[in-house]
């Protein structure tokens, strides 16, 4: 792992379809955080931070801290989806990492 970036999140209400097309045309990108025996948690992240992030070339190479309702979560980036015409982010997945694992 070569960097580590940092994302605020939010956490989402509603999963779906509908909730999702809701999101995006807010400018925000839902997301999932999962792994280390926890319950899924729903998110939803800034469409430009996002954008910038993936752009710096290592986004899938790097730690990415997540902030959501002031803790802070250290992930890893492992899918991320793209419209097949426009190329916009339309989903994330983030897996929880373990601390001294």
């Amino acid at each position: 792992m070569s960097d580590q970036l940092t994302l605020s999140a939010e956490t989402r209400d509603r999963a779906g379809k509908g909730a999702s097309r809701e999101l995006r045309r807010q400018n925000r990108v839902p997301a999932v955080i999962y792994g280390n025996n926890q319950e899924p948690e729903l998110i939803h992240v800034e469409e430009k931070a996002l954008v910038k992030l993936l752009m710096t070339g290592h986004f899938f190479d790097s730690v990415v801290e997540i902030e959501l309702g002031g803790k802070k979560q250290i992930t890893i980036p492992k899918d991320v989806a793209f419209h097949p015409v426009s190329d916009r982010p339309i989903h994330v997945d983030f897996l929880r990492t373990v601390k001294g694992a």
